[in-house]
């Protein structure tokens, strides 16, 4: 049986807001947009493992301008927004499936623990987008720098 893991695509922004029907419900200045994609299968290792990335991944760049600093070492915020779509599989025809990714009645609640976990070892700002609603994203990407989190393959 192949596991389907946790996703996150996460990239690192000057500043980033979510609005849903022409309301902010989540924006933050600098720090990390995360687009997080839930499937039927993940577990709290499965969270725990993203959240320590995510609050860990050392993306921004010191005096030195490498990068070598946190979203905790720069005081940054991160904005989390659900992401069914991470799980679209198109390799049948062109309209994907989206069947990988949880239903709602798992992927809420997994959602909602998540932000809870995430929020209970992150000294900043999470913000949020509104789970299943049509939200438009806004970001100005810093670098540009993104990455791809799975958490079935941690060397990914």
């Amino acid at each position: 049986m192949y596991f389907w893991p946790m996703r996150a695509v996460i990239q690192r922004v000057s500043h980033a807001k979510v609005e849903v029907e022409g309301r902010t419900t989540g924006a933050i200045e600098q720090g990390l947009l995360v687009l997080l994609g839930i499937t039927h299968e993940d577990t709290r290792a499965d969270m725990d493992w993203m959240i320590k990335k995510i609050t860990q991944l050392r993306i921004f760049t010191d005096q030195a301008g490498k990068m070598n600093l946190s979203v905790q070492d720069i005081g940054g915020g991160i904005l989390v927004v659900s992401q069914f779509t991470l799980y679209g599989n198109v390799k049948k025809g062109n309209r994907p499936s989206f069947t990988r990714s949880a239903p709602p009645d798992v992927a809420i609640p997994m959602y909602e623990t998540f932000l809870a976990a995430l929020r209970s070892v992150f000294g900043g700002p999470v913000a949020t987008g509104e789970f299943g609603a049509s939200m438009q994203v806004s970001l100005l990407n810093d670098g540009p720098v993104t990455i791809v989190l799975d958490s079935a393959m941690p060397e990914f």
